[in-house]
């Protein structure tokens, strides 16, 4: 992505995630006898006293840093050039049932700031005050993915145009070979 895009791209990842969890509390509100999402938690991200089964701060941070490392480093190797095309979603959706199946009994699963966000600010309170783990734990796990792929990943092999016109000449002769011997 464009650096240009970057911020936008993070805002309307963000108002979005607002909309979304604020579409889900309407949802909610119609149950019989309402929902009150302070009480409810609303899958707000916690750790300690709010995490589903109590996890501590220590925790929830390596849980959030590891997952969202695992997540980033997927969507890098699918979506790479040299993967193959059109196959992306299945290692990507995967690897997120997998870290949700983890996740979730640690800390709700955030591995993306917005995500995290968008409930927080209905619940208010304490997921307000938990907030910053789950914006600085998945943004240390993105960048330390980032590293270790570009450590790993194989250097595309560049060519200039003039190679690659000559690559193309030479592939018409060899065309042009084959098709005389057929004729």
């Amino acid at each position: 992505m464009d650096a240009k895009y970057a911020v936008g791209y993070f805002i309307f990842q963000i108002i979005g995630a607002i909309v979304a969890a604020g579409v889900l509390l309407l949802i909610a509100k119609g149950l019989p006898a309402g929902y009150d999402p302070a009480v409810g938690g609303f899958a707000a991200n916690g750790y300690g006293e709010h995490s589903p089964t109590g996890y501590s701060l220590g925790a929830a941070f390596l849980v959030e840093v590891v997952l969202t490392a695992f997540l980033v480093l997927t969507v890098l190797g699918a979506t790479d050039v040299s993967a193959p095309v059109g196959f992306a979603g299945i290692p990507i959706g995967l690897v997120l049932v997998l870290i949700h199946l983890v996740g979730i009994p640690v800390t709700n699963t955030s591995v993306n700031p917005a995500r995290s966000i968008g409930p927080a600010l209905f619940v208010g309170g304490w997921a307000i005050g938990q907030l910053w783990l789950f914006i600085i734990a998945p943004l240390i796990g993105a960048v330390l993915a980032a590293v270790v792929y570009m450590m790993i990943r194989e250097p595309e092999a560049l060519i200039t145009a003039r190679q690659a016109e000559q690559a193309l000449e030479s592939q018409q002769a060899e065309r042009n070979r084959e098709r005389g011997r057929r004729d």
